[in-house]
């Protein structure tokens, strides 16, 4: 409980390095004028978060928690997963972070008033410890990610096509400089999920094959080169890395997902 509790504030209060780092990269790169201030501000935004121990942002998200369970674990004193729905409670109150969560998704959308529950996805590997990440996820990126069951035959040109339309459709709405998570193979849930264990990664790391590294590296640029800029403001600072994610999938099914994080 305590471990997620200071997780949940951890993660809205301080960015990483690799994002800052990524961040003043850019800013040398950044024709733009706007697009240098407004990262600029983010950068200064982000300082002050950390000095003044505050969100770095209004949406402090879904609490999204992914667990990595040693085979040898054995918990002992209740339940995992109501600890860590308690956690999330605890920290979001203890935090001062947005509540954002609503009981029912279409009739009552009342507040549960403290953000739980809590998004979970676990994972038994080998071993004998508990590994828990936890990534707020606003609805302002979430809102602009998306599935499409494609075939085969549409091919490397296919999900390219889709990654850039979908990031230009997304436009200034998911607050850009964004990272763009693409989950392909598996099946239609796996294809997200995937799409979203890709944010995790640091900036600048690259998928193990040399191909899907490069379609990293081919889809950034292209993205780079639509113009949306900082906040949808202009710029080529338009998203700060692309991170792709597979696994095998039917001989009939190619599912491509796009999962969009803000800066």
């Amino acid at each position: 409980v305590d471990t997620v509790q200071q997780l949940c504030i951890d993660a809205n209060y301080y960015i990483g390095h690799d994002v800052t780092d990524c961040m003043k990269a850019n800013l040398a790169e950044e024709a733009s004028p706007v697009g240098k201030e407004i990262i600029n501000q983010i950068l200064e935004n982000n300082a002050l978060a950390a000095k003044k121990q505050m969100p770095m942002c209004q949406d402090t998200g879904v609490a999204v928690v992914f667990l990595t369970v040693g085979q040898e674990v054995h918990i002992v004193g209740g339940s995992l997963y109501e600890a860590i729905q308690e956690g999330v409670r605890q920290g979001y109150e203890k935090g001062y972070l947005r509540k954002s969560m609503v009981y029912d998704p279409v009739m009552q959308r009342v507040n549960t008033r403290d953000n739980t529950p809590a998004i979970i996805h676990t994972e038994i590997v080998p071993g004998d410890t508990l590994e828990i990440t936890i990534a707020p996820k606003g609805a302002g990126s979430e809102n602009m990610s998306e599935l499409r069951m494609m075939t085969p035959s549409d091919g490397l040109d296919g999900v390219i096509r889709f990654v850039v339309e979908r990031v230009k459709k997304a436009s200034g709405n998911p607050c850009p400089p964004v990272v763009v998570g693409v989950g392909i193979g598996g099946n239609f849930e796996q294809s997200a999920l995937l799409s979203k264990k890709a944010l995790l990664r640091p900036l600048g790391t690259r998928h193990p094959e040399e191909f899907y590294a490069n379609l990293e590296r081919t889809l950034l640029e292209k993205i780079n080169h639509l113009g949306i800029g900082p906040m949808g403001l202009g710029g080529r600072t338009t998203a700060l890395d692309v991170h792709i994610e597979t696994m095998a999938c039917h001989i009939a099914s190619m599912p491509v997902a796009i999962n969009i994080q803000c800066h």
